[in-house]
């Protein structure tokens, strides 16, 4: 069998796509953010779902692509859902796409993929940028647990309460905002969370990023007082964080419980009740009861 000639063999970009959604991550700003991958799925589908047609025309431009388009988003989604499923059916191959970033993250798209997988055809998962992720990886804030939570209420109670429900959670939490909206709900996620470690990111990989670190307090009274922002805003927020024990408080009511219970009881209520470890509160129960004793 002849050995196939040095830069003949047929590489995989010039295989055709093969039947299916392909759900295809778009830059989050910088153009180049494009993947290979989306180049050619963008290039080789027989249609590009997107959530603003005119966003996306912006972007094929810029590669030259002429490509029909399709609006799908959460305005039209009951409507154009089975008729994009029936050319699914039919074998066509469809690029799903948002208005930047990664499709089904804050944007339309989950109840096609469902009901797509739910009929048995092929999804392709095509990724890329993706403004919570880029955000992480500019904060500093820990990384090893996050939620992404997504847009918070415009209505004051409603936010307050999402914030109540996060606050126990130790993770960094994402969300994203609107310019408008970004000095009241820093107030609210500082009010309800605490003051922790926080970034503000805007327009992120665009030509004015803007990465902005500190505290909830300094930020929220940095953007009570600034000018309203441009651009899309994605605010990361830190985990709780870990407070130093309360010994003094600790030894307080050690001093009152061991004038009328002994060591180990004293110890055991004490540390129950302020969760704290119970070895080190009854070493210092001891030493308390010691240094009663010594004094008479």
């Amino acid at each position: 069998m002849p050995k196939p000639i040095p830069g003949k063999e047929k590489s995989q970009s010039e295989s055709p796509l093969v039947p299916g959604l392909y759900v295809t991550a778009t830059p989050i700003g910088n153009a180049r953010d494009l993947t290979f991958r989306a180049l050619e799925a963008l290039k080789g589908c027989d249609l590009i779902a997107a959530e603003d047609t005119r966003v996306t025309s912006k972007l094929l431009s810029i590669y030259g692509i002429s490509k029909s388009l399709t609006a799908y988003n959460d305005h039209n989604a009951a409507r154009e859902r089975p008729r994009l499923l029936a050319k699914l059916r039919g074998g066509a191959r469809i690029a799903l796409v948002s208005d930047a970033g990664t499709p089904l993250v804050s944007d339309p798209g989950f109840k096609l993929v469902r009901e797509a997988l739910a009929e048995g055809i092929a999804v392709h998962a095509l990724p890329g940028a993706s403004a919570p992720l880029t955000g992480l990886m500019l904060a500093g804030l820990p990384s090893d647990r996050f939620l992404f939570a997504g847009f918070l209420s415009s209505k004051q109670g409603e936010r307050r309460g999402v914030l109540e429900e996060l606050c126990g959670l130790r993770a960094t939490l994402i969300f994203f905002e609107s310019p408008q909206r970004l000095a009241a709900s820093l107030i609210d996620i500082r009010d309800v969370l605490g003051n922790r470690p926080a970034v503000v990111a805007r327009e992120l990989t665009k030509l004015h990023e803007d990465v902005r670190r500190g505290d909830l307090v300094s930020l929220a009274q940095w953007y009570a007082d600034a000018p309203l922002p441009k651009g899309e805003v994605t605010i990361l927020v830190g985990p709780p964080l870990d407070e130093a024990p309360n010994f003094a408080r600790a030894e307080k009511l050690l001093e009152q419980a061991l004038a009328f219970m002994p060591v180990r009881p004293a110890a055991d209520l004490v540390a129950e009740a302020l969760d704290l470890p119970r070895r080190e509160i009854y070493a210092r129960a001891l030493a308390l009861k010691s240094k009663h004793d010594d004094a008479l």
